[in-house]
């Protein structure tokens, strides 16, 4: 047990078990509400049990044995007033009997029940001696020896033993953490923590929310008698409280965490346009009308005294680059430096070959840093960014190894930003002092997310494609057709065209994915003799993949066999195929990540999904929607539906509270919780802290990474 966790009544060993579960006050406990809640608040006749439901049952035990046949077991046999009744009734109800062996009555000695316990201690054998009175309950079903409950819970009943007066929760729990010590800890945590109103009283009567301590008390322990659906609807106002309030510790939270990176001071990147000027006049291209909004919104957030703390998002090929490039520009235009980060040499690669393409011209030098770079290399270009001679700088994680250091770095920027953790962001920019950040992702983020999670940033969105780029035909195609494909690749290629062939990453294992990209380039090396086929992969070395990826570019290779390396950064406007191997198991991000690296020339494009049957529920819905959109914030939104936010942004790599109880698709919630954290900060600050106190404790600092 550690100094933060105080949980009065709880052993070390359990102690250790709740933090698995982020329980380590009482007031965790509190808010830790039942997945669901089972009836000990009546007796059921083993006469009127019926097959598949749960029941509780009041027994006296006949016999109680270790049976060896099929397995090693304890059988005990049980009664009630009820199996006398029965044996005078009429024919027994008949159950299912164990598979191959037909059908066998409830008990035909006069419709007892079973208790089986296929891992037993001999504790529960000496419990369990005939003439013992049990409370016993479990879910009934047909057994070998008829009617059952397997593993049931059960209890020695005491004299005058009370049946309880509400329905029984049942909480999430983990490995050894038994249900009856989380009961005890919750109900004693209800009696000892002060479940006081922590919002003003005018707010809870504006917005019709119920009292706090009495939705609390209801969730833990409504009133039984009601039907599945009807103690949902009487839970359902208590529910919207709890939700509410999440939300609003974490829009609180992160506004505080706002508010405090604003009032640091940070060095004012005004610029004179003397380098941002010459380069949009050299461009081949216009910028759209979005891009001239969102270079506004960084040009003046980089003059500000303020670090700048903007996420700007776009769909794939909708022009993040140049709003980058032009950022920079506009910090060495104030005398600093600035550091692009990308997670994969081959995106790093890319943005370092294009601004040294557009930079050039205008006299400036983009120094490069990776981790296979020879030292000599990384010596010569570590010494002139730590002299201040080269202004630019890009690279992968070795911008942040130690060693690296900046003159005078003045803005930082992270592409991709979600493939890097909250330690890895940081520690770029604070290669400067406050140093301004800009975040670049083009895996969209749905707005109820963008609301909840990343409200403590300056979000701009890129909503606009630029002209030329053509539509992409998606199609689904079966393993059983892999001979048309290659046959369409074939006339593809010959036509003066390229494709992409990429093969997924199985099983988390980089050796296979390997496996899968080598044996796929064999066969398509065997199958296409007239075609040039290159393979490129994460374990090539960095000269070798540069090398297959130039000749790809200059159409030396017409078809490139693939990993997922290629998912973002790669620009081929003559690649006008893709085809992606077991497109199943793939997440929708990377999918329309990957058909993106086509349909930028201007020849008709496709991208087809090789999938293999039988697809799972998961997998055909997101088949089904990538089929069907390509719109990348419809897709974000769909996939937030699916996976929920936890998975979708990895909770920002950053041990950022999840949201348990509130539906982020609810977004109205999200917009009144949003809006009522900022009247409280305002208004009633003292009840904003004490809010934060009782939902998140110590993690509130997580959200101030």
């Amino acid at each position: 047990m550690t100094e933060k966790t105080k949980i009065p009544g709880a052993t070390p060993a359990v102690a250790t078990k709740l933090e698995k579960l982020g329980l380590t006050c009482q007031a965790d406990l509190v808010l830790h509400l039942p997945l669901r809640f089972e009836d000990e608040t009546q007796i059921t006749a083993i006469a009127d049990a019926l097959p598949g439901t749960a029941a509780q049952f009041e027994v006296t035990v006949v016999s109680c044995e270790i049976a060896y046949r099929p397995r090693r077991q304890l059988v005990c046999r049980v009664e009630d007033a009820s199996c006398e009744h029965r044996k005078h009734a009429g024919p027994p109800q008949v159950f299912p009997g164990p598979p191959g062996g037909g059908r066998r009555e409830t008990a035909s000695s006069g419709g007892d029940l079973i208790l089986r316990f296929l891992n037993f201690y001999p504790s529960q054998q000496k419990v369990l001696q005939p003439g013992a009175r049990l409370r016993v309950f479990g879910e009934v079903r047909g057994g070998f020896w008829g009617a059952e409950l397997v593993h049931p819970r059960f209890h020695v009943i005491h004299d005058n033993e009370m049946l309880p007066t509400a329905l029984t929760p049942v909480y999430p729990t983990t490995a050894g953490l038994g249900q009856g010590t989380l009961r005890r800890l919750i109900e004693r945590a209800l009696n000892e923590v002060e479940l006081g109103e922590t919002l003003p009283e005018s707010m809870v009567q504006r917005l019709q929310l119920d009292d706090f301590a009495a939705s609390v008390h209801s969730l833990h322990a409504p009133l039984p008698g009601l039907a599945a659906d009807e103690l949902a609807a009487a839970q359902r106002p208590a529910w919207r409280r709890i939700a509410f309030d999440e939300l609003l510790a974490q829009q609180i939270s992160l506004r505080q965490s706002y508010a405090a990176r604003r009032a640091r001071g940070a060095p004012c990147l005004a610029g004179d346009g003397r380098l941002t000027r010459p380069l949009l006049a050299s461009l081949p291209f216009k910028l759209t009308a979005a891009q001239q909004r969102v270079w506004q919104e960084l040009a003046q957030d980089l003059a500000q005294p303020h670090p700048m703390q903007r996420l700007l998002q776009g769909d794939v090929g909708s022009g993040k680059t140049v709003l980058a490039a032009l950022a920079m520009l506009q910090a060495v235009e104030a005398g600093h430096q600035a550091a692009l980060m990308a997670p994969t040499e081959i995106l790093a690669e890319q943005h370092y070959r294009k601004l040294s393409q557009w930079l050039a011209p205008l006299g400036l030098e983009v120094a490069w840093l990776s981790g296979s770079q020879k030292k000599k290399d990384k010596t010569a270009a570590l010494a002139k960014v730590g002299a201040g001679e080269t202004a630019l700088v890009v690279g992968t994680h070795a911008l942040i190894e130690e060693g690296v250091e900046f003159a005078r770095l003045g803005l930082a920027i992270v592409d991709e930003q979600h493939r890097f953790g909250v330690r890895q962001r940081l520690a770029l920019k604070q290669k400067g002092v406050h140093s301004h950040q800009l975040a670049m992702s083009a895996t969209p983020i749905p707005r109820t997310l963008a609301m909840s999670y990343y409200a403590d940033l300056d979000v701009s969105v890129l909503d606009e494609l630029p002209p030329g780029r053509t539509p992409i035909m998606t199609k689904l195609v079966g393993a059983a057709r892999r001979d048309e494909i290659v046959e369409r690749v074939r006339t593809l290629c010959r036509g003066g065209r390229q494709a992409y062939w990429v093969c997924p990453l199985i099983e988390e294992s980089e050796a296979l994915q390997l496996k899968t990209a080598e044996e796929t380039y064999a066969y398509l090396t065997a199958e296409l003799p007239e075609l040039k086929v290159g393979l490129v992969h994460g374990r090539l070395k960095t000269d070798e993949k540069a090398a297959v990826m130039a000749a790809f570019v200059q159409n030396e290779i017409q078809l490139l066999v693939a990993t997922t390396v290629i998912e973002v950064g790669v620009d081929v406007p003559n690649a006008s195929l893709m085809v992606i191997e077991h497109a199943e198991r793939f997440g929708l991000a990377q999918l329309h990540q990957l058909r993106g690296r086509v349909g930028r020339g201007v020849s008709e494009s496709a991208c087809v999904l090789l999938y293999e049957p039988p697809l799972s529920e998961t997998a055909r819905a997101r088949l089904k929607i990538i089929y069907e959109n390509s719109d990348g914030f419809e897709i974000a939104r769909q996939d937030l539906h699916l996976r929920g936010p936890g998975e979708f942004i990895g909770a920002r790599q950053s041990g950022l509270p999840l949201l348990r109880f509130a539906d982020l698709e609810d977004t109205a919630l999200v917009e009144v919780a949003r809006e009522a954290a900022e009247e409280m900060l305002v208004r009633w600050p003292e009840h904003a802290e004490r809010h934060l106190a009782r939902w998140l404790g110590g993690r509130a600092e997580l959200l101030k990474a």
